[in-house]
């Protein structure tokens, strides 16, 4: 509940979308603390509310992260632009990407700190959903990017998305570039590259289901 008139930070405590409120206050104590200094009582003081009022929406400062997180998944899965089924494939997976990035950008720095705190060795428990968080990441590339290889050629996808994906991040969280040109720039290039090999790939895996296919000639009788 919100505090009695009076008390601090009263007058923001009837926001209307609270999760919101809690998200984008503590990332705005992070941009100026850190996301490690972070507290969830000087979030709820803020916002006028109880810690039991912040609970009701997050269990923890990792939950407050992965609601972050998820802005970049809502924005990556926005409908298209008009022509996006006629665009080459590495042209759809770089806008589907680069929204994800693109949401995170007003606090990239944060969202690194956010990262550097799920993967710190005393956080074991937040490794595996972690891992599960990025196999999610990339379903949803490929789903957003209209990619519907299976067996094989999914599976080759879907690692060669992974590794993509996260040499991007590592360009990204040091881009400093105006509109992440940098990191535009960088998956681009790594996307074409990925282009041309799975092309090659895919055409010897051809070549060898058709060698494989052709019949034995006989052998002649004396």
């Amino acid at each position: 509940m919100a505090r009695a008139a009076g008390g601090k930070g009263s007058a923001k405590s009837r926001a209307k979308d609270p999760a919101k409120d809690i998200l984008e206050t503590a990332l705005d104590i992070a941009e100026s603390d850190g996301w490690g200094n972070v507290r969830l009582r000087v979030v709820a003081d803020r916002l006028g509310l109880s810690m039991a009022d912040v609970l009701t929406h997050y269990n923890d400062l990792d939950a407050v992260a992965n609601a972050w997180f998820r802005r970049g998944w809502d924005t990556m899965l926005q409908p298209p632009p008009d022509g996006f089924d006629d665009l080459p494939t590495r042209d759809r997976l770089e806008l589907v990407i680069m929204r994800w990035f693109d949401a995170l950008a007003p606090h990239r720095q944060v969202t690194g700190q956010m990262l550097s705190a799920k993967l710190w060795y005393a956080h074991p428990h937040h490794w595996v959903p972690a891992i599960f968080d990025l196999s999610r990441t990339i379903q949803w590339v490929r789903d957003a990017a209209k990619l519907d290889a299976s067996g094989v050629q999914r599976q080759m996808e879907e690692v060669g998305l992974t590794g993509l994906f996260l040499a991007t991040l590592r360009v990204w969280l040091r881009d400093d570039s105006e509109n992440q040109e940098k990191t535009r720039v960088f998956l681009k290039r790594r996307l074409a590259l990925a282009d041309r090999t799975m092309a090659i790939v895919l055409a010897r895996r051809g070549r060898h289901r058709d060698d494989a296919a052709e019949p034995e000639e006989p052998t002649p009788t004396p």
